[in-house]
């Protein structure tokens, strides 16, 4: 019994003596990065400040050819550095500098080296991957799992969003990426069963903010999501089964060597590095160069009001009058266009439009064999040859971009879908809004032609049912801590109408207050904004809300998170050229009383203060900075303020 005790003693000593432990740490110190094989099982955690922020978390993958999540070692290191700058104007950001330690681990099994997993830590950020390496005679491979994980510490409260089961829903058409928050809720939960649509927010206590999502991801992969249920571990978890209606595998499959897409965790004491963050497009590379230069900017859009009804030939030719009164760039024609207006007549408006200085967007299904929406035009943009013929007409009556709704889920024959879309679309010189879509995964960088994804619930909720308006404050205030964080939103929302309605009166009522409608125009970023307003906005909306619906950028250079907390409120600024705008939202029932020190206003200037009083009634007036450089703000449940410099 002694020698059996004393041989495994030795053992245990052997296998803490072979066992390797290695860091990589931010510029600054604060993030650290440990990496380790210990016991053959790889793994990896996360701290800040020397707080825990994500614990020994496993690593690995399987692959058909093997299960390398185990009896696996570092068999090299190799330090590496990234540092650029680079810039993009359809973002939050314009100009991004990007400063990060990377160390690339390579893992043998059996003496062999079967993958590298690259980490790079910046001063907010750690983002890592997995390159396969290909094993002659073997140079393709399916990814059967990967082990990756995120384990938080006790304690750590969620802000996810559950996932959808697949073929539900509207006409068989989720998942959509469209179900609601639950926020401050706690760990070891599964959603609704099918785990949670990224990006995935976590609070650590009173420590701090971890944001977990990924990016990187196109048609040589699928898109992945966060699955729960494990006390406070989370896994990464592949599409369901029966997306896309069951056809099409769940696993991705990858030649050799090859990459798989960029995990990525944000994590600030504050919001502030949660709200700021880049890191959706820091580690992504253009795929293909713009065919033109791409005009983005504001629109209307008739169907939030008058639902598929008003898509009419007549309707449309008041919207093109009504975004060239309000200066907005362009009308987006919604479904059924193709039935109600015709070809022809298309080519009228967009004629007409012309004259006016707007330009159209067309609506398209994407189906397919993947939903039962009856809405038109459909059977198009799934197949490259009508889609090309489709996009070389819209190129020779000046169409300017397409909104493509109602996808299958997250397979990689679905992400090869949204790629050749975007492509194609970039040959004719198409901007691409996704509806009913994915999340977008750096695109924004990889896909010069992309403008947006909806991936959230959106302001069409707001017209369904009263309920959706009656909550509609406490959505707006998760969204630009969550989804909004990690690429464009396609929201449509800021209307001016009292009711969801053609006729302003019949319909669900809207809540919120004219401010509130200002504000998240600017808390919710998107290059390319169709706004919820109507031509009988123009005589019986407040004259200074119109006008400051005239001027509101689309695009920014700079964002900075302000204050807030998801669910309840919302401050953040934004800034185009050297004008700022701050934006805040009240979702709580007490008004919300803050006074705000704005470093990037001066001490003393005179800037437009948009706001509400206790019934929402709201005002502008002009105000002046302090000379602590604060302003102070008062914001009623439901209501909001906008400061403009």
């Amino acid at each position: 019994m002694k020698k059996f005790i004393y041989s495994l003693f030795l053992s245990a000593v052997a296998l803490s003596a072979s066992a390797v432990e290695k860091q990589v740490k931010s510029p600054d110190g604060q993030i650290v990065v440990t990496v380790s094989d210990n016991g053959g099982n790889p793994a990896y955690k996360v701290t800040l400040g020397g707080v825990d922020f994500i614990e020994s978390s496993p690593l690995g993958l399987v692959l058909d050819y093997g299960d390398f999540t185990k009896n696996m070692s570092i068999a090299d290191s190799k330090e590496v550095k990234k540092q650029e700058t680079y810039f993009l104007g359809n973002s939050k950001q314009s100009k991004i500098d990007v400063d990060a330690n990377g160390t690339v681990y390579t893992f043998a099994q059996d003496g062999k080296k079967i993958y590298d997993v690259e980490f790079f830590v910046s001063n907010r950020d750690v983002v890592f991957r997995y390159t396969v390496h290909a094993q002659r005679p073997t140079f393709c491979c399916v990814v059967k799992k990967e082990a990756t994980g995120f384990k938080f510490a006790n304690g750590t409260t969620t802000f996810l969003c559950p996932q959808s089961g697949p073929m539900g829903g509207f006409a068989r058409t989720s998942p959509s990426y469209e179900t609601h928050y639950n926020v401050d809720d706690a760990t070891g939960k599964n959603g609704w069963g099918e785990g949670y649509t990224f990006p995935c927010l976590f609070k650590n206590g009173d420590k701090g903010w971890i944001l977990v999502s990924e990016t990187g991801v196109n048609g040589r992969y699928c898109g992945a999501r966060l699955m729960g249920g494990n006390g406070t571990l989370y896994n990464i978890g592949f599409p369901q089964e029966g997306e896309m209606n069951g056809l099409a595998s769940v696993t991705p499959g990858l030649s050799l060597p090859s990459s798989t897409p960029w995990r990525t965790i944000t994590l600030g004491k504050t919001l502030a590095n949660i709200v700021e963050t880049t890191v959706a497009f820091d580690y992504v590379e253009q795929l293909y160069e713009p065919s033109k230069k791409y005009q983005y900017g504001r629109g209307s859009w008739s169907w939030i009001i008058g639902m598929d009804g008003n898509t009419t030939y007549d309707i449309q030719k008041k919207y093109i009058d009504f975004s060239a009164e309000m200066k907005f760039e362009s009308v987006l024609v919604d479904a059924l266009w193709d039935t109600q207006i015709g070809r022809d007549k298309i080519k009228e408006l967009a004629d007409y439009g012309k004259s006016k200085n707007v330009a159209l967007y067309l609506w398209y299904n994407s189906n397919g064999y993947w939903n039962d929406a009856p809405q038109g035009p459909r059977n198009i943009m799934d197949n490259i040859i009508t889609r090309r013929r489709e996009m070389k007409w819209m190129q020779s009556i000046g169409i300017r971009g397409i909104k493509v709704d109602f996808f299958g889920g997250d397979k990689q024959q679905m992400l090869q879908l949204y790629e050749d879309i975007l492509a194609d679309a970039n040959d004719y010189g198409l901007l691409v809004i996704f509806h009913g879509c994915t999340l977008p995964r750096g695109w924004e960088r990889m896909y010069p032609n992309f403008a947006a994804c909806e991936a959230v619930r959106a302001s069409e909720n707001l017209a369904f049912g009263q309920n959706e308006c009656d909550n509609e404050a406490f959505c707006a205030t998760i969204h630009p801590f969550v989804r909004n964080t990690v690429g464009s939103m396609d929201w449509g929302g800021s209307t001016l109408n009292k009711h969801y309605g053609y006729d302003n009166i019949h319909g669900n009522t809207r809540k919120t207050s004219d401010v509130f409608a200002l504000a998240v125009s600017v808390l919710f970023q998107s290059p390319v904004q169709h706004f919820a307003m109507a031509p009988n906005n123009l005589t019986d909306a407040p004259q200074w809300a119109v006008d400051f619906m005239k001027a509101v950028p689309t695009t920014w250079d700079e964002v900075k998170f302000i204050d807030g907390y998801p669910g309840k409120y919302a401050v953040i600024a934004r800034r185009t050229g050297n004008k700022w705008f701050i934006a805040a939202i009240n979702a709580q029932k007490e008004t919300l009383k803050l006074n705000l020190t704005l470093p990037m206003l001066t001490a003393g200037e005179t800037v437009k203060l948009y706001s509400d009083d206790a019934a929402l009634n709201g005002s502008v007036k002009d105000i002046k900075v302090s000379k602590k450089q604060q302003v102070m703000i008062t914001v009623p449940c439901n209501g909001g303020a906008v400061i403009v410099q």
